[in-house]
């Protein structure tokens, strides 16, 4: 099957990382890796074992994160991410469907290009440029 765009990770807003982080651990297992302030205080979950070059093991299981809520901040509700090829062709594939891109790409060090839109359900979703072997559709 060619690649149609996998979503590759998912978001959810935290009030309170820590107490999130252990629900989530012990609920289901989750591992959980908390960045710093200079990350935005990102905690990296692991739902799916990876190997050395960070691929996932089992094929259609993704990993996610946890970022802060933020009273001033729109939409703050778990969301995907979309892995692609080439962030600015998506831009431009997102506009003409009738999207709306909300800013410019910023660089995820290590990981890639990232910006969010709102589909034309008023959802908000992410896409991602991957930089590591963590391509879009595992190339």
């Amino acid at each position: 099957m060619e690649n149609r765009n996998p979503v590759v990770h998912f978001e959810m807003p935290a009030e309170d990382r820590n107490r999130m982080a252990v629900f989530y651990s012990k609920a289901f297992g989750w591992k959980t890796q908390m960045l710093g302030e200079d990350m935005g205080n990102y905690v990296v979950v692991t739902t799916t074992d990876t190997d050395d070059d960070g691929m996932i093991k089992n094929p259609g299981a993704i990993n996610g994160g946890f970022y802060p809520k933020n009273d001033e901040v729109p939409d703050q509700y778990p969301s995907l991410v979309i892995g692609v090829e080439d962030i600015r062709e998506a831009m431009d594939n997102i506009i003409e469907a009738g999207g709306k891109l909300l800013g410019e790409p910023m660089e995820i060090p290590g990981h890639g290009l990232y910006v969010s839109f709102y589909d034309t359900e008023g959802n908000k979703v992410s896409i991602i440029q991957p930089t590591t072997k963590m391509q879009a559709g595992g190339k």
